[in-house]
């Protein structure tokens, strides 16, 4: 069995606890429950407390939840959200003793990874920190793969977080062995001699409109666009619902690497178009592929950011291999050509673009203007030699007409 779910915490013996996804709306509706029913205070009495007994906490959030007496010592009660997983000390007048909700089931897993032998034969308390800092709270994929023989035991589990196994991740950095090895094998973060290379976004059919957003102009003329995957999911094309469900896995794949991108290493072949991880002025790290190396001491390289079009000279610093998982997803910004229009032969702006020295400066920052931050759709006239559109503005008139409007741009048949 798969399903999707959130590792509430992480036991410090190295215990995974997830609450499945499919869980959520009944879990939320018991604790509103819960929460009408018990208001005020714990038990403020003396009560003699016994080791399993069933309970409700105060949380430090003020809120009551299911929990179960782990140990008794003196004033202070050891005990477990078993909703939860995790294990507080509690002062006695936070709690208050039940029997009410002991017939619903605890709704999150204690879980196990399946073929993973810890280094040592248990986890170290740093493997068990770095677990809790990667996983807790986050939503995961899970692949059942063995039952445990007691009801109350841990179930074997295969882990996934952005496409990659956690076991694997977890032997590569030498906390455990797994002994899955074809499992490492497919994690592929390190294979530095390979080439690889990204996949091409596909396009609507040409004459087709589509939504689009501009994500870089390089000039008037040229830009990066995305096909938009907001709007009315009904009216989508097959291309636009594919092109949103790659984009939302995507983002959801680049999160889990900037959480682990110190664990990645550096570049260290410089070969051109080579695809690599790179981080923006932003501190965030992107899809990139290496154009060029534009200064020796110290190296300095020109890349490109994929999914945007934009680029940035880097550091090596700055430069990481990328999971090979990540490759699987087309690139999300696609250059195009804007049809229609041609510098005007009369514009008498003197500060020109330095690369494209036909255009003014002034017409690239109108042309900004007219589509930042704008919902725009596009058709596409043109596949080859270069993809050529018409792009069109919320209003539902051709973008460059504002450019010709102001002289800085004419009609080109």
């Amino acid at each position: 069995k798969i399903f999707q779910a959130v590792v509430s915490c992480i036991g410090g013996d190295g215990t995974i606890y997830i609450i499945p996804k499919s869980f959520e709306t009944a879990l939320n509706k018991l604790m509103a429950e819960i929460q009408n029913t018990f208001r005020g205070l714990g038990l403020l009495i003396p009560y003699c407390w016994k080791k399993g007994e069933a309970c409700v906490v105060r949380g430090s959030d003020t809120l009551w939840y299911r929990a179960k007496i782990v140990e008794v010592s003196g004033s202070t009660l050891q005990v477990q959200y078993i909703d939860r997983g995790y294990i507080e000390s509690i002062p006695q007048c936070h709690l208050y003793p039940t029997t009410f909700y002991t017939s619903i089931p605890p709704f999150c897993i204690p879980c196990q990874l399946y073929k993973t032998l810890p280094i040592g034969n248990f986890w170290q308390q740093d493997a068990v920190d770095y677990l809790q800092e990667l996983l807790k709270n986050e939503e995961v994929e899970i692949h059942v793969e063995e039952l445990p023989d007691n009801p109350w035991g841990k179930l074997s589990i295969s882990l996934y977080f952005g496409g990659m196994s956690l076991s694997s991740f977890m032997a590569y950095q030498k906390y455990c062995v797994a002994e899955d090895c074809q499992d490492i094998q497919k994690l592929g973060v390190f294979e530095g001699d390979l080439s690889p290379s990204y996949l091409l976004q596909p396009l609507p059919f040409p004459g087709e409109m589509f939504p689009v957003t501009v994500t870089h102009l390089v000039s008037p003329k040229e830009a990066y666009i995305c096909l938009d995957s907001s709007g009315n999911v009904a009216k989508r094309s097959a291309t636009e619902r594919a092109t949103s469900y790659d984009s939302e896995s995507l983002n959801k794949a680049l999160k889990w690497c900037n959480k682990i991108v110190k664990t990645l290493p550096h570049l260290t072949n410089f070969k051109k178009e080579l695809p690599c991880l790179a981080e923006y002025v932003d501190g965030i790290w992107y899809r990139a592929k290496l154009l060029s190396i534009t200064q020796l001491v110290p190296v300095q390289i020109l890349v490109q950011f994929v999914d945007y079009g934009t680029y940035l000279v880097a550091p090596t610093s700055r430069l990481r291999h990328i999971p090979c998982h990540l490759l699987k997803y087309p690139v999300q910004a696609v250059r195009v050509l804007l049809a229609g229009f041609k510098p005007a032969s009369d514009d008498k702006n003197v500060e020109r673009i330095p690369y494209s020295p036909e255009w003014s400066l002034k017409a690239l920052w109108t042309m900004v203007d007219c589509v930042e931050g704008k919902r725009l759709s596009a058709s596409i006239l043109t596949l080859s030699p270069e993809v050529t559109i018409s792009l069109y503005g919320d209003d539902k008139n051709l973008v460059h007409l504002k450019l010709i409007e102001m002289g800085l741009a004419e009609l080109d048949e």
